[in-house]
């Protein structure tokens, strides 16, 4: 599944064609994806303007001008791109340099958003060969209670993630601190491989307990204040690259980020540990289903 940066990676690269613009026409290529579009979905937001494009977690949301969300989730490959509309369809010839081939299949362009923004006409176009994505239709002032988000914890990129909060929800837990941090309900949105890249940099081990970051006072230690900025950090490298770009995703205008080549211990099992002089080796462990990957030698 596409990780937070490469949601909002996608999000950065829509904005431009989609916010201020219109909703001409909405072509549904199929009744569903992995569950059915809401009822009357086209009707429902024709002719509507897009306010805003936002991002919960790993979700897209695509605010419209009467109070409505779509909310839309990228799946396993899912992916959207953006054409100019040439005699009503969108041009799947434009040109995309592409570090990993996408589909471009037809049978696979699933949603297409026919959109009008100033005299330019263009499609956003979301293909997603496998259909794991989705989309519904939310009211904008009940997002909160939308089952997804109705309790996610905070972003890794907002102000509401502290080491005191941290502190509050590691206190007590003898659960290993990386499938902690995995818990949507305490942090939103961090997954798998960033969750890994912030351990490396904090030198945490992934298998000791997350209460023993908290003192007996129930106040961070110094090593949870350090994670904290260092989950923070990686986040914001991870965006600011665009994304790891694994396999199936791929940048709105057909370009890739190239953060995994990045990556200092996701997915490096048995490399040198690249901590400066610390001579370990990178080892894989499997918790709670995941690949987890850290330096034994320097992550305590």
């Amino acid at each position: 599944m596409p990780e937070l940066p490469e949601v909002e990676t996608v999000r950065r690269g829509l904005a431009p064609a989609m916010e201020g613009a219109s909703i001409r026409r909405l072509h549904l290529g199929r009744p569903d994806l992995r569950f059915p579009f809401p009822e009357d979905f086209a009707a429902l937001i024709e002719g509507k303007t897009i306010v805003s494009l936002g991002r919960r977690a790993k979700y897209l949301l695509i605010e419209l001008e009467d109070g409505l969300t779509i909310v839309a989730h990228l799946g396993m490959s899912g992916s959207f791109r953006i054409e100019p509309e040439v005699d009503g369809v969108g041009d799947r010839d434009a040109p995309g340099a592409f570090h990993y081939a996408r589909s471009k299949d037809g049978k696979h362009d699933h949603v297409v958003f026919h959109l009008n923004k100033g005299e330019e006409r263009v499609c956003v176009i979301y293909n997603d060969p496998r259909r794991f994505g989705f989309m519904h239709l939310v009211e904008r002032n009940k997002l909160d209670l939308y089952p997804a988000f109705a309790e996610l914890g905070p972003e890794p990129t907002g102000n509401a993630l502290s080491a005191d909060y941290l502190a509050s929800r590691f206190e007590g837990k003898s659960q290993p601190l990386k499938s902690t941090l995995l818990d949507q309900k305490i942090i939103a949105g961090l997954g798998n491989i960033y969750v890994c890249e912030a351990l490396w940099r904090a030198h945490l081990s992934p298998l000791r307990a997350a209460g023993t970051l908290v003192t007996k006072t129930g106040k961070p230690k110094p090593q949870l204040i350090d994670l904290t900025e260092k989950i923070r950090d990686v986040i914001a490298d991870a965006i600011a690259a665009g994304g790891s770009s694994l396999r199936d995703h791929i940048q709105t205008d057909g370009t890739l980020g190239y953060f995994q080549h990045s990556f200092s211990v996701y997915d490096q099992e048995g490399q040198p540990c690249r901590t400066p002089g610390c001579g370990g080796t990178v080892e894989r462990v499997v918790q709670a289903g995941r690949s987890t990957f850290y330096c034994a030698a320097c992550q305590k």
